[in-house]
């Protein structure tokens, strides 16, 4: 049986090399998802003062799902357009890298 060397081989030496550039979907998917958690946090509070009318209303199953459905609004609302904070975050990105920033 032949036990494989351990002793660091060229690859181990070779230079680390800085990842391919994201694509510019990918690079707009953060900001519109930040977005999607501002709105979900804006509206959370909102949310909170409504009663829970009806025969399935209230309860400790309510309050745990009630903060999920929260954060799909906001998903939703940021698709649809949002309050334009990720059109500014994509913007102050772009500024900086053309200006050198990381």
């Amino acid at each position: 049986m032949m036990v494989p060397s351990l002793a660091p081989g060229p690859s181990a030496a070779a230079p680390l090399q800085r990842p391919a550039p994201t694509a510019p979907s990918a690079t707009a998917d953060v900001p519109r998802e930040f977005e999607a958690q501002v709105l979900g946090a804006l509206l959370l509070p909102m949310f909170e003062t409504l009663g829970a009318p009806g025969a399935f209303g209230g309860g400790p199953g309510e309050a745990q799902w009630r903060p999920m459905l929260v954060a799909e609004f906001g998903k939703a609302i940021a698709r649809a357009g949002g309050l334009g904070l990720a059109d500014a975050v994509i913007a102050a990105l772009r500024g900086t890298q053309e200006a050198g920033g990381t």
